[in-house]
């Protein structure tokens, strides 16, 4: 707020739907102002004084009322709120609340000890060396972060899945599912237990300019054929379109992925730019795409207005430009054109074949369903049930929507694996939503891989799995997330060369993918080369250094590797709810440290007992109990934990256990060849 004014009085402050309680000094009103711009930009509901203030009621009041219903606080830290009472008052509430608070320092003020007491534990954006504007991008993906963040669940009672909270702010992550796994192979199935398009979050986070590894893909390079789509910008005046912008993107790229000779970047990558105005010859450099298009949106009423263009990247010329002006009703027809325009431009610059139409839609109720269902669905479990409901809604608007029932099916996949519903509810939700894809269309890359899925995570039965493996590349699966999820399934039926050339072929078309990498790591983790898989899960963690959990992958090869100091040190950088436990008891063993790793199990077996108990067994079995290890795998067994059979068949931390004849047996049990 800005400061002063403690006793006077206002009415009718707007704390209650507030997401960011804004604190500042009132020296700093015009960064706050434009802080203020940016998030509501990105719809986020700020809480600013004076503006959210009018006479009537007191204004202390009103100030402690908006930071309790805020989710989050932005402090803009400088020498004038480092000098604020009211600002630090402010900052106390927030921290007593347990609210997350983002720090955007602006100046190279030192920071006072009641200030550094409350903010210990926090965000920190620095734009201390002048134009604050650069970091407003990574300001909103914080902030985004920071509400949609989890808590730790409560414990449950063994051998009892954890269910997820109906509340939208349940917040875990959509890769928590690799992380229930908490095994450095398993995570080679992040293609199809942890492959969300969640970036939309994670959006604005620092994009890889380091030169690749040798053990991992190179820089991708720009054939002549090849485009991005980047995100649609909304230009409606409410900004409350944007969901339906970053649509309007991906349908284009849906529709362009369908032309046979032309190399279209996945969406992962090149919705990273969102909200960047770098050159377009960096961005294609990046992306390796010769061409971009981009565009805008604009919605007033019943009508929509859509520009588009395409321009090389090499010399930034516009090959093709247009503009449209159409009802809403008839945006599904105006995408295929707008589509048809992009493929005859490209067909003149680069002689790619034209593509096919769309599939034809009925109902432009359920297109918005749908868009509103993927927008929630990207912003991780708290969105999922969400999602799920709105791709319900757009089925029984329209029944042969491909691509809903195709999302309704991942959804359900993801609750499954992510433990939130039982897996014998959870895979028949799946199977119901995969079979209705292929009832419209018997070639769906995606049901088939999710049938797969549940013949050989939930049934065991590898045969039936290598069946649906064999059909979903039978068609057309050039799409990135289909490619990541073929390759998870490959890697369970121990294709890893085949894996390994499915994820590579996702890392070709969508270079700045973080699951793709993260998956690439587990894959050349269940080969044996570990240095190469460090360096891939560094490579995920460059690309998104909000998600903790990859540190603990990345300790738990530094472990492997023999390096206990350094693997240590990475763990702890992890939150407790990435599985930071597992790591810290494994190392802490290896230290020869027992009470530390008697106290991370204590904890991890204590809080996580029903979402984990392959990972407890996991920890006994590094640790050589093999009595605990084997209760432990039996009730992740029972439960059907999707990432147990990875992680008994592959991974090195437990090669203690692979003398016992329980293990044999273990294995038998699943199917698995001893």
């Amino acid at each position: 707020m800005a400061e002063g004014g403690g006793e006077g009085q206002t009415t009718g402050a707007q704390f209650a739907t507030s997401d960011v309680f804004i604190s500042y000094a009132s020296q700093d009103a015009a960064h706050a102002d434009a802080i203020v711009a940016a998030l509501e930009g990105q719809g986020l509901k700020c809480w600013i004084a004076p503006r959210d203030v009018t006479p009537g009621e007191f204004y202390a009041g009103s100030i402690v009322h908006a930071i309790d219903a805020a989710k989050a606080t932005v402090l803009i830290l400088s020498q004038n709120s480092a000098a604020s009472p009211h600002v630090v008052r402010e900052v106390e509430r927030a921290a007593s609340k347990r609210h997350p608070v983002i720090s955007l320092r602006i100046d190279k003020a030192p920071l006072p000890a009641d200030l550094e007491y409350f903010l210990n534990t926090s965000q920190w954006l620095d734009a201390s060396g002048g134009e604050p504007a650069r970091v407003m991008p990574k300001l909103v993906a914080a902030v985004r972060f920071a509400i949609d963040k989890p808590s730790i669940p409560e414990p449950a009672i063994a051998g009892t899945p954890v269910r997820a909270s109906n509340a939208a702010g349940d917040g875990w992550s959509p890769r928590r599912k690799a992380i229930v796994a908490g095994s450095v192979v398993i995570v080679a199935i992040a293609g199809f237990a942890g492959y969300r398009s969640w970036q939309l979050t994670h959006q604005a986070t620092a994009l890889a300019t380091a030169t690749a590894p040798t053990s991992i893909p190179a820089a991708p390079a720009m054939p002549d054929k090849s485009v991005a789509v980047l995100p649609f910008v909304d230009m409606s005046e409410k900004k409350d379109q944007e969901y339906f912008a970053d649509g309007m993107a991906e349908e284009l790229l849906d529709v362009l992925v369908k032309i046979p000779s032309l190399k279209v970047i996945g969406r992962t990558s090149s919705f990273q730019f969102k909200g960047h105005n770098e050159d377009l010859r960096i961005i294609g450099s990046k992306l390796g795409a010769t061409y971009v298009v981009e565009g805008s949106v604009r919605k007033t009423d019943a009508r929509i207005r859509v520009t588009a263009q395409l321009i090389d990247t090499r010399s930034g010329a516009h090959l093709w430009a247009d503009s449209y002006d159409r009802d809403f009703g008839d945006v599904l027809a105006l995408q295929d054109q707008i589509a048809t325009g992009i493929a005859r431009a490209l067909q003149v610059a680069v002689g790619a074949d034209e593509t096919r139409t769309m599939q034809p839609l009925r109902s432009p109720e359920a297109y918005t369903l749908y868009l509103r269902g993927r927008s929630a669905y990207d912003r991780g479990t708290a969105g999922t049930r969400e999602g799920q409901s709105d791709f319900e809604q757009a089925l029984a608007l329209d029944p042969n929507f491909l691509r809903a029932a195709e999302w309704l099916a991942l959804a359900y996949a993801a609750d499954v694996t992510d433990s939130y519903v039982p897996s014998d509810i959870g895979w028949q939700h799946v199977r119901e939503a995969a079979d209705n894809a292929l009832r419209i269309d018997a070639n769906s890359a995606i049901a088939h891989t999710l049938l797969g899925m549940m013949h050989g995570l939930y049934e065991y039965d590898w045969a039936a799995a290598e069946t649906e493996l064999t059909r979903a590349l039978a068609s057309d699966s050039r799409v990135p997330i289909a490619q990541a999820y073929t390759a998870g399934l490959a890697f369970y039926l121990r294709h890893r060369d085949q894996a390994m050339r499915l994820i590579d072929a996702s890392l070709s078309t969508d270079p700045l993918s973080s699951d793709a990498w993260e998956g690439r790591a587990g894959l050349l983790a269940a080969t044996g080369d570990i240095e190469g898989a460090e360096m891939a899960y560094r490579k995920s963690l460059e690309l998104s250094p909000a998600w903790t959990e990859l540190h603990l992958y990345v300790g738990q090869m530094l472990m492997l590797r023999g390096m206990l100091e350094a693997a240590l040190e990475e763990t702890q950088l992890a939150k407790p709810y990435d599985g930071r436990d597992i790591g810290l008891a494994m190392i802490y063993h290896a230290l020869g440290r027992k009470e530390a790793s008697d106290a991370a199990l204590s904890r991890l077996t204590r809080e996580y007992r029903g979402l984990w108990p392959q990972n407890i067994a996991q920890v006994y079995a590094y640790r050589g109990e093999s009595e605990q290890a084997f209760e432990w795998f039996e009730k992740a067994y029972a439960a059907r934990k999707a990432g147990l059979p990875a992680l008994v068949r592959d991974d090195p931390t437990v090669e203690r256990l692979r003398t016992d004849p329980r293990y044999k047996a273990l294995l038998r049990k699943m199917n698995l060849p001893e």
